[in-house]
């Protein structure tokens, strides 16, 4: 994103819970879970996408895709034609919010606000009406990404935690960690729930977690580094990977980042 990186905070998080890791494990004999499996990624079909829009939130709720875009004085709430990215309908932000991530939930939209003031709006999915505004807390005083199981909101923000909010209130109902192979994870970015499993860009890195949400343990990741350094070749103005739509109904999931030209229709392979 364009967050400020808690390089610090977080070089300091990671050494405290290794050295608790690495005493109870040590002393029970366990050794760490192992490196996840890496799979790639393999570009079904190519889409537009536009080049203005600085990805914070994406998904696709009724074949129709909605997107997010950051940045004070330029974010929006979009509705797109998924196969000719025309807009549909478009809300601008007032110019001191910077939009985060997004949610559909029993058709009402949730959009996050990155900081300063922290708050969440919610909209009538039909004409983008706001119902409501919310404030809501995680450690970094921020709001990154979000998604749905189909109960709760699920937040990220920028750290190795996942909020799980009451969405109505966005009252917080519990808070897990997610690890990759017994290490906090890191930048945990734009959010999307498949199938039972929480998929997660990692800011600044061409890779795409998938989280057990049992144990916020990533089970596997998903190199695009191929498809960043295609874009990077197409558009020097592109910047990071950010950005995972599925499609429940078809079953395709689709990718994209910030400023990017194009979006994918990609598979996940071993």
């Amino acid at each position: 994103m364009k967050k400020i990186f808690y390089a610090g905070i977080f070089t300091i998080a990671i050494c405290i819970y290794l050295s608790a890791c690495n005493s109870g494990t040590e002393s029970a004999g366990i050794p760490p879970p192992p490196a996840p499996p890496i799979y790639n990624c393999v570009v079904q079909k190519t889409l537009p996408h536009d080049t203005s829009s600085f990805t914070e939130g994406l998904l696709i709720y009724n074949g129709s895709l909605y997107e997010s875009t950051g940045n004070n004085g330029k974010s929006k709430l979009l509705k797109i034609d998924l196969n000719t990215g025309k807009i549909e309908k478009e809300l601008k932000l007032d110019s001191i919010y910077f939009g985060e991530g997004i949610a559909i939930l029993h058709d009402t939209i949730y959009q996050l606000t990155y900081r300063e003031p922290e708050v969440a709006f919610i909209y009538t999915l039909k004409d983008f009406k706001k119902i409501k505004e919310l404030p809501f807390s995680t450690d970094t005083r921020e709001g990154w990404g979000m998604t749905t199981d189909g109960t709760y909101l699920i937040a990220s923000d920028g750290s190795s935690n996942l909020y799980y909010y009451e969405p109505s209130t966005f009252k917080l109902i519990k808070k897990i960690i997610v690890t990759d192979a017994g290490t906090l994870s890191y930048n945990v970015n734009e959010l999307e729930y498949i199938d039972g499993y929480i998929y997660a860009n990692q800011w600044k890195l061409p890779y795409i977690l998938k989280i057990d949400p049992a144990n916020g343990q990533v089970v596997a990741k998903i190199d695009l580094t191929d498809l960043w350094n295609n874009i990077k070749q197409k558009d020097p103005h592109a910047d990071v990977l950010n950005g995972i739509a599925y499609d429940s109904a078809s079953k395709k999931i689709y990718v994209t980042g910030k400023w990017w030209p194009e979006l994918y229709e990609v598979q996940f392979s071993k």
